[in-house]
């Protein structure tokens, strides 16, 4: 499915951006240009693959350059425009993927084995397989120096290699619509774009969701090999996504075969995998934690509690106003808080008034407003497919799920800026398919005016109250006063709308 003509154009831009890299990073021409030659060679045939769509190719392209320019702009801008933390200092936006890279150079230039990036000493990594596959990348392809934008650049191509798979599944499933709108969704969705700039495990595990995704909806037998591809890479870089998948699908098939005879087989392989799927992850967490003495489910259930804890704690111990909401509110109440603040993570009104550089105020607004396009259309599906749940009861079960993980997510970040999205965007492909779906019925529902009505009130309330707080800009109520004032306004649409569509009755 490749040909000559694909080396004509391949091989000169493969060799300019190889030059390119190279200029900012010390060399290293011919091992970016390889690169580069691999990615443009293997994106072209998996466009080919799927269908050779020309909105495919524009995804494909964009996605790659989008998560490329999110790798190598805060490298070169952070030193000079952003704190004089670590991170910053080393161009670095994520602080796992500026200590996961430290360590892979370490054991690249050492003279153990890579199989040790799954030992103790490199635990950094939680599971090991990320780090073990960036050692092995410095190791073969930049012996010579720390390198840190290769493995951006390794992350920009699977992360766009995931869109062809997507696409392909979606539209065998569902049609060309939903593959448009999802395939959209992933290409430029900002979360998305600047974990795919990283070397994170974000990226990675977007890609494998849609391998699974692909061979899980192929009728083809062969492609049963993309699901296992898809459930074996995510079992290396984090096995709990893995457990969630396979949760995902076990729901897909009930819901799709209601009032059928199950496969026995596939019921068998997928409880076979999920059980060592859940002695991975728990080999893992007595690594790292320190729950050597438990079984599997109370080393899982050890580390979810301590790591809620201490991530609130966090949360309590990094933010004044949040000591005193706790202070006041009784204990019950702050676990749903912390749910509810990490749900709204990153806060739109937050990144337009809080103070900070050009560079770190351009991806906060940036996420923020990605976040707040995004979440009409999540909140709008539930509900559009409740209705539609006797035609096709399989996307409630989506949305459902989706939102489960949404809610997870923001229980396991404990409210962080950062945490809570990236958490959130390891499953952002569902996510991307079930806002795809809604998409259909939003433009036109009336309750969808009102949801995004509803979110306007959220941030312009929310939005005055962080004005006042940092330029004291009017009054400001206290934030008790403040939640009930948005609660009031929300329940008012709410009642309206409903009293509306009864009169229509």
């Amino acid at each position: 499915m490749l040909n000559i003509k694909d080396l004509t154009w391949s091989v000169p831009l493969a060799l300019m951006l190889g030059a390119g890299f190279s200029f900012i990073q010390q060399g290293g021409w011919l091992a970016f240009s390889f690169l580069f030659l691999l990615a443009f060679l293997l994106l072209t045939f998996s466009i080919r693959w799927a269908g050779a769509a020309k909105p495919l190719a524009w995804m494909v392209a964009l996605a790659f350059g989008l998560r490329l320019l999110a790798g190598v702009a805060p490298y070169l801008l952070l030193p000079i425009d952003g704190f004089s933390d670590e991170d910053d200092r080393a161009g670095f936006i994520f602080t796992d993927a500026h200590r996961r890279d430290e360590q892979a150079w370490q054991l690249a230039e050492s003279d153990r084995s890579l199989l040790s990036g799954f030992s103790e000493k490199y635990a950094y990594d939680q599971y090991g397989g990320l780090l073990t596959f960036s050692a092995l990348v410095y190791r073969f392809l930049s012996p010579d120096l720390h390198r840190p934008l290769m493995l951006a650049l390794l992350s920009a191509f699977f992360a766009a290699l995931g869109i062809s798979f997507l696409w392909k599944a979606a539209a065998l499933q569902w049609g060309e619509k939903i593959a448009l709108a999802a395939g959209w969704l992933y290409a430029l969705y900002p979360e998305s774009v600047l974990l795919g700039g990283a070397a994170m495990r974000e990226p990675y595990l977007m890609a494998f969701s849609a391998f699974a995704l692909w061979g899980f909806v192929s009728p083809s037998k062969a492609s049963r090999l993309w699901l296992a591809a898809g459930l074996a890479g995510m079992l290396l870089v984090s096995p709990a996504v893995a457990l969630a998948t396979l949760i995902l699908l076990g729901g897909w098939i009930l819901f799709a075969r209601a009032g059928k005879a199950l496969p026995v087989g596939g019921i068998a392989a997928a409880l076979a995998l999920f059980f060592f799927g859940l002695l991975f992850l728990s080999s893992a967490l007595n690594r790292s934690g320190g729950f050597d003495s438990a079984s599997p489910l109370q080393a899982l259930a050890g580390w979810f509690k301590f790591a809620v804890q201490w991530d609130v704690y966090q949360l309590e111990r990094g933010s004044g106003w949040v000591q005193k909401l706790f202070d006041e509110m009784p204990s019950f109440l702050r676990l749903p808080f912390v749910i509810v603040y990490g749900v709204f993570q990153p806060v739109l009104p937050a990144a337009l008034v809080e103070p900070t550089t050009a560079t770190w105020k351009t991806i906060a607004l940036l996420r923020a407003f990605g976040w707040y396009a995004l979440l009409p259309f999540l909140i709008f599906a539930p509900l559009q497919a409740w209705k539609d749940k006797k035609e096709n009861s399989l996307w409630l079960w989506l949305s459902v799920f989706v939102w489960a993980w949404i809610f997870f997510a923001a229980l396991r970040g404990g409210g962080d800026q950062w945490d809570n999205p990236r958490y959130r965007a390891i499953l952002f492909l569902w996510q991307a398919l079930v806002a795809a779906y809604a998409w259909g019925a939003f433009r036109r529902s009336a309750w969808a005016l009102r949801i995004v009505a509803m979110e306007i009130i959220f941030l312009l309330i929310f939005g005055q109250w962080y004005a006042s707080r940092y330029f004291h800009w009017g009054g400001q109520l206290p934030f008790a006063g403040m939640v009930a004032l948005i609660f009031a306004l929300w329940g008012g649409v709410a009642g309206w709308g409903l009293w509306r569509d009864k009169r229509q009755v």
